[in-house]
């Protein structure tokens, strides 16, 4: 959870007042607001202004408290979408007032890629333009072009029977409706005119299934005889997918070249592509009978499109067909459409990495499987693995059971 503090870092009269936000190890800001105090009354300890029986004091400990206020939900609106710094936070303080900042909802999209590029994922970008090209066709359907003032109680429901009326699933026009509002805050942030209700468009948020392979189904597959080269290649990474908890992106590059070992233990180091950090996995007794094939290297590399393509095959040949909810693209429509379908259909590379975090969760600390995902957060994680906080409190009472069992 992000913490604010408030302090001073002069005994000028009058000193300004810095604030400071931190979550994690990830994330530590600071910046000097517009706030200014008398050091004689500023409480270090409590990060506050003291004797509030002071008019003028009280009503400067009011601003604070709604600066923070803002400040937290602004933060709560960008994490997991902006780089979130100084830079960020002095933006937040003092937005800028340049008047080529397009005020026009759709050009401003464009404004915002080129302002995050380098910044944020590739995959993130892309999501800034599919976002950018359904507003456009939604300007085109309703005759009026948008400024962003305009995102308000009544764009959002319009947008929604539209979004609707197209075939969009409910998720995805959440998801739609969130990004806009990013986009919007990122506006205001740099000076742009926002719509008083911007904040009070709430989307319900749905949850996709938490689709992975079961330790059992895992098995299924490794031991699984092919024929076919591409088949059993494609097999081989599959498994080494669920057994190190990577992204198609990361694992598909591995090479011998990242093997090491230390302590008589094998391990995987790399740098990954996606969030830049340095990671180390254990390689596992599973995932080592794959590598004793090779002589101790990796498959074959081959195409993020083909593994796809192939590992459905895999699973469905090892009989991993058991009904599953999930959404499947229907070509016809290019939309993805929800139901229930045999397993294998809804197998993607990504399955691995679920399937690594859902099966070890409970049996390892969950800081050790985080290590190895890399998700910031614990609440990320066990999102993630469709879990929550309630489930963690049940585990730790059943340990506590069995504690007292043995007693």
């Amino acid at each position: 959870m992000a913490t604010i503090r408030f302090f001073i870092q002069s005994q000028k009269r009058p000193a300004g007042i810095y604030v400071r936000l931190r979550e994690g190890r990830n994330i530590d800001a600071k910046a000097k607001t517009n706030f200014l105090i008398n050091p004689d009354e500023w409480s270090t300890n409590k990060g506050r202004p003291k004797n509030l029986k002071d008019e003028k004091v009280k009503i400067l400990n009011q601003k604070l408290q709604n600066f923070q206020t803002q400040l937290l939900n602004q933060f709560n609106q960008d994490i997991g979408h902006l780089s979130i710094d100084s830079k960020w936070l002095k933006a937040f303080i003092n937005p800028s007032n340049n008047i080529d900042i397009p005020t026009n909802l759709v050009q401003y999209f464009d404004y915002f890629y080129k302002s995050q590029k380098g910044l944020v994922s590739p995959a993130t970008l892309t999501k800034a333009k599919v976002n950018k090209h359904l507003i456009e066709r939604f300007q085109s359907s309703i005759k009026t072009t948008l400024k962003i003032k305009n995102v308000d109680l009544s764009f959002k429901s319009s947008f929604e029977q539209y979004c609707k009326n197209e075939g969009y699933a409910p998720g995805t026009i959440s998801r739609a409706i969130r990004y806009i509002k990013t986009v919007c805050y990122h506006a205001r942030n740099h000076g742009i005119e926002t719509s008083y209700q911007l904040q009070a468009i709430k989307t319900k948020n749905y949850k996709s299934p938490t689709i992975y392979l079961t330790n059992q189904e895992i098995e299924k597959v490794a031991s699984q005889e092919f024929e076919d080269e591409h088949l059993d290649t494609s097999r081989d990474w599959l498994i080494i997918a669920c057994e190190t908890a990577q992204r198609v992106s990361d694992f598909l590059n591995f090479t011998s070249d990242l093997i090491r070992i230390e302590d008589n233990v094998m391990l995987i180091e790399f740098i990954q592509k996606k969030t830049k950090k340095p990671t180390v996995v254990p390689i596992t007794a599973r995932l080592k009978k794959v590598l004793e094939k090779r002589n101790g290297e990796f498959p074959r590399k081959m195409s993020s499109q083909r593994l796809n393509e192939h590992i459905k095959s895999v699973c469905q040949l090892a009989g991993i067909d058991s009904p599953t909810k999930g959404s499947l693209r229907n070509k016809d429509s290019n939309r993805d459409e929800y139901g229930i379908h045999p397993k294998y259909k809804l197998v993607t590379s990504h399955i691995g990495r679920r399937s690594f975090a859902t099966n070890y969760y409970g049996q390892y600390p969950t800081a050790l499987l985080m290590s190895v995902t890399n998700h910031s957060t614990e609440r990320q994680f066990l999102e993630y693995i469709g879990k929550t906080e309630t489930d963690s409190a049940k585990q730790l009472a059943y340990l506590f059971s069995l504690k007292n069992d043995i007693k």
